[in-house]
């Protein structure tokens, strides 16, 4: 682990800059190139620093099939679930893991509050 956080808005897997001088979390001796966000919660955040052939090997188990765990919302097991935060609780609040049915309903309401007219108001 190449860092820690306080709170971040961003979720579990996104990319961020590499510090000048860092080096590969698990290849002291390489440069790291990438720095991916790990595990994220309301606290903060891990920040994971690679080289080339981690980060090629990080994707690599992305794209790998999942084991199925319960929706954070539904309790549905999914193999497909993925990070989302629930707005109302904050940009960087929790991060649940949801099955994509939640993901779709999650959406569909988010939609139709910014349609609600008393959603918009002028500055």
């Amino acid at each position: 682990m190449a860092d820690v956080t306080g709170p971040i808005s961003t979720l579990p897997g996104a990319a961020h800059g590499v510090p000048d001088g860092t080096m590969c979390d698990d290849h002291p001796d390489r440069p790291a190139t990438h720095r991916v966000q790990g595990e994220t919660d309301s606290f903060g955040s891990e920040m994971n620093d690679l080289c080339d052939e981690c980060y090629e090997a990080l994707r690599a188990e992305l794209r790998a099939p999942q084991e199925a765990f319960p929706c954070d919302f539904c309790k549905v097991v999914s193999s497909d679930r993925r990070p989302v935060r629930d707005y109302d609780e904050g940009m960087c609040g929790p991060v649940y893991y949801v099955c994509p049915d939640c993901r779709r309903r999650k959406r569909e309401r988010e939609r139709e509050e910014e349609a609600d007219d008393d959603y918009h108001y002028d500055l």
